[in-house]
């Protein structure tokens, strides 16, 4: 983990921040602190965090509102905090593309060690699955050293799912990258593309199904 690298964290409870702020800097984080919901997308623009902490219960709007705007705009690790400790808000949280999930009261010390965790996990996503190789400049993309003969919206489908490969991209998230006109279409349209883009994958490497669907969230690229 860098020494420089930049925590934004999103946390309405002064003492709860405070405390989340000072065991992160005392880490080595530069850290930012926004208690309302209105105001995280801004901060992001303002300057891009390499990690996100961000509290589900916030003024302004919801925090998971709050999650899917920054995705929009900025694929950062999140850690999502939260005193609601339902199973189904973490699935719905992790299932959104949430990089990890800690519920209050907690550990600063296990957060601090949860946020350099995802860190390092994002560090080593940043290249391609084993035998995926990507020409953005060409659109090109092989498998195996195998030429597959992808379309641009295919070609960009398959860089996403592989910037992060085992992440599950909602539908939603796919659609945002697959147009660059942004044009307005179904979400089965992403399914349309996955099918085409497997049956490709398929043929370059028979007997293995690379892209997984996840049941009523998306798609993610096995390892």
């Amino acid at each position: 983990m860098n020494a420089a690298s930049y925590a934004l964290v999103v946390e309405d409870e002064p003492k709860l921040a405070r405390l989340l702020s000072d065991y992160l800097a005392a880490a080595g984080f530069d850290v930012r602190v926004v208690d309302n919901g209105l105001d995280v997308v801004a901060a992001v623009q303002e300057r891009r965090p390499d990690v996100m902490l961000l509290d589900l219960m916030l003024p302004g709007r919801r925090g998971l509102d709050v999650f899917s705007d920054v995705r929009r705009i900025a694929d950062i690790p999140v850690v999502m905090v939260t005193a609601r400790v339902e199973e189904v808000d973490r699935l719905v949280g992790l299932e959104l593309g949430a990089d990890d999930y800690v519920c209050k009261p907690f550990s600063p010390r296990e957060v601090v060690a949860r946020v350099k965790a995802v860190l390092r996990r994002g560090q080593r996503a940043t290249e391609a699955p084993p035998g995926v190789a990507l020409d953005e400049e060409r659109y090109q993309a092989t498998l195996d050293g195998k030429r597959l003969d992808l379309t641009p919206v295919e070609f960009r489908l398959l860089k996403t799912l592989a910037s992060r490969p085992g992440r599950i991209f909602p539908r939603a998230q796919l659609l945002d990258t697959l147009y660059e006109d942004h044009r307005v279409v179904s979400d089965r349209t992403v399914d349309s593309h996955v099918k085409n883009l497997r049956r490709k994958l398929e043929a370059a490497r028979p007997g293995t199904d690379l892209i997984r669907s996840v049941y009523g969230v998306g798609y993610k690229l096995e390892v």
